[in-house]
């Protein structure tokens, strides 16, 4: 067997860069394409199909139940198969069901296909983010989750260019043209993301980036079962919160725009590529906050922002409000997946991060579900989405709260002074 060695490969790049180059493109097609576009397809096609602000509710709802049950799949699918086959399944399905909505004439059809979608992001989102526990040492995993999350800031801002000018070309049919490029689309990233990944660094015989093999912290191997079960199900229901607000703001926060706020279409999908063009950094920039301070403090930074951003449309405080509220929900938009990413991560072996990230995505499952059903029932009695974002707020406030009280999480390591976070080559 060789020897295992950290030294870069590929010249001066350590492949590990290349998985999480991977894992943006997987992140892009099961998130950024396959959740955060719906936001800017939603309008059209609730004008054109006569959808009630519950009924497309329901689309999304459809998509996380599908997210939620392909989460207890993910552990065994990657024990059985590897990562590498459970990332490019879901991408493929994903790619199907998504060229089958932009086909399909009724309400039914459209939710079970997005379902469909559903079990395919969940299975290459908790498996791509899972490969930081095997190829980046405890001090890098933040700033690799949060590159990775990149992808979801890219399809939003995809979208966000994308789907207005197909709308204002082809009139009725053009949120149908978009769902089939976006299904295409990820047919051939799957193609691509097949070809790069590889399910861990002994696969090329070399060790994690980062690591020093003279002395390496052993993920949280003296707690008990039970201490480490109370304290997964205390991150899971912080996790809970994340997936139950941010669903509301992405889902309807285009529509709020066009039928509250009277905004053209045009300017509404500038505003979202806005978000995405902010997010695509947010997961880059708390994780590395995560990194140098830990993941508690991390946590806390990002719901307060959000809590501000979700009062501030709440209280339909004016223009200058909402954008301040796009800002500061773009700056952190898709930083809490990499937090908890690299948390789950500094807790347990590489062998059973992926398992317990699948249970810890349960709660964040929950959330997405009743996240977009509530919400369009609110705004469906108020006849406006006031109601939905002050629930939000609310509920990140609990986020905090839930989050001060979170104990014996283990910390980061001080990163070395020569360790930055631009940084692309291992030591030697």
């Amino acid at each position: 067997m060789p020897r295992q060695t950290s030294r870069p490969l590929l010249g001066h790049l350590h492949y590990a860069w290349i998985i999480v180059f991977s894992g943006i493109l997987t992140l892009f097609c099961c998130m950024g394409l396959g959740r955060f576009a719906l936001g800017m397809l939603l309008p059209s096609m609730g004008d054109s199909l006569d959808l009630s602000y519950s009924q497309m509710g329901f689309i999304s709802t459809g998509n996380f139940i599908g997210y939620l049950l392909a989460v207890f799949l993910c552990g065994k699918m990657i024990t059985r198969f590897g990562e590498r086959y459970t990332i490019v399944s879901g991408l493929v399905l994903i790619a199907v069901s998504m060229l089958t909505v932009s086909q399909s004439t009724t309400l039914s059809l459209i939710i079970l296909m997005y379902f469909i979608t559903g079990i395919g992001s969940a299975a290459a989102n908790i498996t791509a983010m899972t490969l930081i526990a095997h190829w980046f040492s405890q001090k890098y995993r933040g700033r690799a989750a949060g590159y990775m999350i990149i992808g979801n800031g890219l399809g939003i801002v995809i979208s966000g260019i994308l789907i207005p000018w197909l709308n204002s070309h082809w009139s009725d049919t053009g949120w149908r043209i978009g769902w089939a490029a976006f299904g295409i689309t990820i047919a051939v990233i799957a193609a691509i993301v097949a070809l790069l990944i590889r399910n861990s660094p002994n696969d090329l015989g070399c060790q994690p980036f980062g690591e020093n093999s003279d002395k390496q912290r052993t993920p949280e191997a003296h707690i008990s079962d039970r201490k480490r079960s109370k304290l997964i199900a205390h991150i899971g229901a912080i996790y809970f919160v994340f997936g139950f607000t941010y669903v509301i703001y992405t889902t309807f926060i285009v529509t709020t725009l066009v039928e509250q706020y009277a905004f053209s279409e045009a300017k509404a999908g500038i505003l979202w590529m806005a978000i995405g063009i902010m997010s695509v950094m947010s997961g880059v920039l708390f994780g590395w906050v995560s990194d140098h301070f830990g993941r508690k403090k991390g946590l806390i930074t990002v719901y307060s922002i959000q809590t501000t951003s979700y009062l501030l449309v709440a209280f339909n405080l004016g223009d200058a409000a909402l954008f301040i509220s796009m800002m500061l929900f773009g700056l952190t938009a898709f930083s809490i997946p990499a937090i908890i990413a690299a948390m789950i991560s500094d807790m347990l072996p590489p062998s059973e991060a992926g398992k317990v990230f699948g249970y810890v995505t349960f709660f964040f499952g929950v959330g997405q579900i009743g996240g977009p059903s509530i919400a369009g029932y609110l705004a469906e009695q108020s006849g406006n989405f006031t109601s939905s974002y002050l629930l939000a707020g609310l509920s990140t406030a609990v986020g905090i709260m839930l989050t001060m009280a979170l104990k014996n999480t283990q910390h980061p390591e001080p990163p070395h002074s020569e360790n930055t976070p631009s940084s692309m080559t291992a030591a030697s």
